[in-house]
């Protein structure tokens, strides 16, 4: 679905006018009987109030208003948006426009953007999909207070997070790590960003145990996938560096995981690669000025003849050395050389974003995200009001020494796993063990995949992390 601000008008198009309940409608509705049609269904609370001319549909849409509360005004405008998209498929119209009648520039793009991000759809392997998809294909938006700027912001965004959709959703038989890899180098030549990918013999030379052990029970070889955006002016002298989790699969390895409501998912695990190359394209297409460095180590987690098994000790990149009591604790393992070897970069954050543990699902579902670091209050206060802002909300756990206790092996440096609870602090723990500088632990394992349909973060792949961190890197850049 494509955003545009339309030349011209021709009085034809199916439109949607958007205000509140104060807002005057009469320069817009100039016939005497509509205008009476909206006061009676204003006066009944209607929020959406249809006219039908046969020809083409006039929508008056009325969101609901939040005194005090911005954030919540711009996610109530995106559901808003999903609530009208049924309406839209229903009378099977392929372009709308929708007329700012009284609300803020914010609240009209989070409706369109609303409106796109419902429209997404994943149907590649459906043998109709002709027949299933939506026929919405463009949205002009009317209204003084947005610019051309706006929308081309926009519209690389919501391709930002159909690409990170895409690739969580699509399958092993396509998705190997290889493939992931291959998938990074056509985004990043479509938007503007570097890709360069280390393959299995590279990785071996540069000793990283933990992506090599986890990868010794596939048949197919690792990647590890350096993206870089560095524009010719950043406002930022070092980079800040995001590292995402790429197991495209896990089976658990040999501590197998169950298959129903846990394995069937498993394509999922990604998430945090998808998300990471999302903000890339939306970042670089936007010609963002801020210097952003991509890690992503990428392999699957399966149970093969050669699979590394509880009680091994792994030799990490850093020399560290792991004792595995649970091979499905792997995405950790993978993380933890991509955390070290983030160190040359010298940068001036890290954040790291993985589809984790499941008790970071179990202790928030998947309304918001996991969070914990060492970066302070600043850089996470700014992260929180970008989860306010995208509605891809934090929720900070403590990120206390005591945790790391846990984590005490007595045959090795550490062991891969904690204890019976807090096991999505222990698993941050973990990985502040690999780091030497400002670090942000995202966990995304509630909200990176819906097995059902949840508004307009629809039903499979979120693309949870890409909004977020645009909008954190937006604010500094603007």
């Amino acid at each position: 679905m494509h955003l545009t601000i339309p030349d011209k008008l021709s009085g034809r198009e199916h439109t949607i006018l958007l205000g509140r309940k104060e807002s005057d409608f009469s320069g817009l509705l100039h016939n005497p009987d509509q205008r009476d049609y909206l006061k009676n269904r204003m006066e009944k609370e209607k929020e959406i109030i249809l006219m039908n001319h046969l020809d083409r549909l006039l929508i008056v849409h009325i969101l609901k208003d939040e005194p005090g509360d911005p954030a919540q005004r711009l996610e109530n405008a995106r559901k808003g948006a999903f609530n009208i998209h049924r309406l839209l498929a229903e009378h099977d119209i392929e372009t709308v426009l929708i007329q700012n009648a009284g609300i803020t520039a914010e609240e009209i793009l989070s409706y369109v953007e609303g409106l796109a991000l419902t429209n997404y759809q994943f149907l590649k392997y459906l043998k109709n999909a002709d027949e299933k998809r939506h026929k919405l294909n463009a949205a002009g938006i009317v209204s003084e207070s947005v610019g051309p700027e706006d929308i081309h912001h926009l519209n690389t965004l919501i391709k930002g997070v159909f690409y990170a959709r895409d690739l969580v959703n699509e399958p092993l038989s396509y998705l190997s790590a290889k493939k992931l890899s291959e998938e990074f180098i056509r985004m990043g030549t479509e938007a503007g960003f570097q890709v360069e990918v280390f393959d299995k013999k590279r990785i071996e030379s540069l000793k990283m145990g933990g992506l090599l052990a986890v990868n010794r029970g596939s048949v197919d070889p690792p990647t590890f996938s350096i993206l870089t955006w560095k524009p010719e002016n950043p406002v930022n002298t070092k980079p800040i560096v995001l590292v995402g989790k790429g197991v495209v699969y896990d089976t658990g390895g040999l501590s197998l995981k169950p298959t129903h409501d846990s394995m069937d998912y498993m394509k999922s695990d990604m998430a945090g690669a998808a998300a990471v190359s999302g903000v890339f394209y939306a970042v670089s297409a936007n010609r963002l000025p801020v210097w952003i460095i991509g890690l992503i180590p990428a392999t699957d987690n399966r149970p093969d003849g050669n699979a590394y098994v509880p009680g091994d000790v792994v030799t990490m990149y850093d020399g560290t050395t792991v004792e595995v009591l649970n091979t499905d604790a792997e995405g950790r393992m993978i993380l933890a050389d991509a955390l070290s070897y983030a160190r040359q970069y010298d940068p001036e954050l890290v954040i790291e974003l993985s589809t984790l543990t499941g008790a970071a699902q179990a202790a928030i579902d998947k309304y918001g995200i996991v969070a914990m670091g060492n970066a302070g209050r600043e850089i996470m206060e700014l992260l929180k009001l970008s989860g306010e802002n995208t509605r891809e909300r934090i929720a900070e756990f403590p990120f206390w020494e005591e945790y790391a206790e846990q984590l005490q092996s007595d045959i090795a440096d550490l062991k891969n796993i904690g204890g019976k609870y807090a096991g999505a602090i222990t698993a941050g723990k973990f990985l502040e063990h690999f780091t030497a500088y400002p670090y942000i632990h995202l966990d995304i394992a509630g909200p990176s995949y819906n097995k059902n349909p949840f508004n307009y973060r629809g039903k499979g792949a979120s693309g949870i992390g890409v909004r977020l961190l645009f909008d954190f890197f937006y604010h500094r850049t603007h």
